[in-house]
């Protein structure tokens, strides 16, 4: 049986609001339905499985529908290899130079040590000999300048020993501290892309329509699964002005669902705050009569889920709740 339109139900709670006698006069006409969940593509990959059948009943988490997900899973291992780069840094600025490095440092440090104790010599020398105007002027402006570059690499090797022994920095450490950060919130953030290739069920409830098949390939943002939420479904009805302040979450309700020999047990869940038909503009006695609002009665009883669509007759509770 097709689903009424609301505005077919609005009609029909008119009528009946119209001809209600008194021992009719609370009850209202609406319908089975269940809410709609469009679960939608957020990445514009193609279907490459669906695990799930127009229909079938399906719980919280249960995957329904995959993407292709190649693109996401080596997006993933990249981040996951420069967390592992940005860590291996880390781990080596706590750990400090090895001995090796610094036995290192000591030996260019001997070695510039001599160089320079060398080359002041040899500088010494060549200005006695200029002295005695054995040398040219040449030969004692290199030996100066051997002089001087043997003593800049002296001081070089001393500075990097001196690095080496005084160890890692606070602001190195902090550096390497946020780039790993960085890299693992990357990760994660991959990862949740990553999963998000897996159309799941957010709740409990049926798959009432797949609109993508394999090989499909969906926009951002377009539905691949509608479902009905909910282990059963609920009565969607439409109170008469003349019964709205009456009416309120917690009433108790008897519902008549056609095909059924017997009453359900329900309660009013929700009622709408506006009208389904409201001239808000100049509104008279009559128009006011004419005026429904939307509710929403659950099932009480424990049992088989109900279809969609079925008509119900409600009867509200409202005589004995006073």
């Amino acid at each position: 049986m097709n689903a009424r339109s609301p505005w077919t139900l609005i009609a029909c709670a008119m009528v009946m609001s119209a001809c209600d006698s008194s021992t009719d006069s609370n009850r209202i006409v609406g319908e089975l339905t269940s809410d709609r969940i469009e679960l939608t593509a957020e990445i514009a990959e193609p279907v490459t499985e669906i695990l799930v059948a127009e229909g079938a009943s399906v719980t919280a988490g249960q995957v329904l529908m995959r993407q292709d997900a190649a693109r996401a899973e080596a997006r993933l291992a990249e981040a996951k290899a420069a967390l592992g780069q940005a860590q291996a840094r880390l781990d080596e600025l706590v750990r400090g130079p090895r001995s090796e490095q610094i036995a290192a440092a000591r030996a260019n440090v001997e070695g510039a040590k001599d160089e320079l104790a060398f080359r002041r010599s040899d500088y010494e020398r060549v200005q006695k000999i200029h002295a005695q105007k054995l040398a040219s002027p040449e030969l004692l402006d290199r030996a100066e300048a051997a002089l001087d570059a043997a003593e800049a690499n002296d001081k070089l090797r001393r500075a990097q020993l001196q690095e080496l022994l005084s160890g890692t920095t606070v602001e190195e450490l902090a550096q390497a501290e946020n780039a790993v950060k960085q890299a693992a919130a990357r990760r994660d953030l991959l990862a949740v892309d990553l999963a998000r290739h897996d159309i799941k069920a957010p709740v409990d409830g049926i798959v009432d329509s797949r609109l993508f098949e394999l090989g499909e390939r969906p926009n951002p943002g377009q539905a691949l699964v509608v479902m009905l939420s909910g282990e059963q479904v609920y009565a969607r009805v439409y109170v008469p002005e003349h019964l709205r302040v009456k009416v309120t979450p917690g009433l108790a309700a008897k519902i008549h669902v056609d095909g059924l020999d017997h009453v359900l047990d329900g309660r009013v869940r929700w009622v709408a705050s506006e009208a389904a038909f409201t001239p808000y503009y100049a509104l008279t006695e009559r128009d006011r009569s004419h005026l429904t609002y939307l509710a929403k009665v659950d099932i009480l009883e424990q049992r088989d889920r109900l279809p969609d669509g079925v008509p119900v007759d409600v009867e509200l509770m409202i005589g004995d709740s006073e």
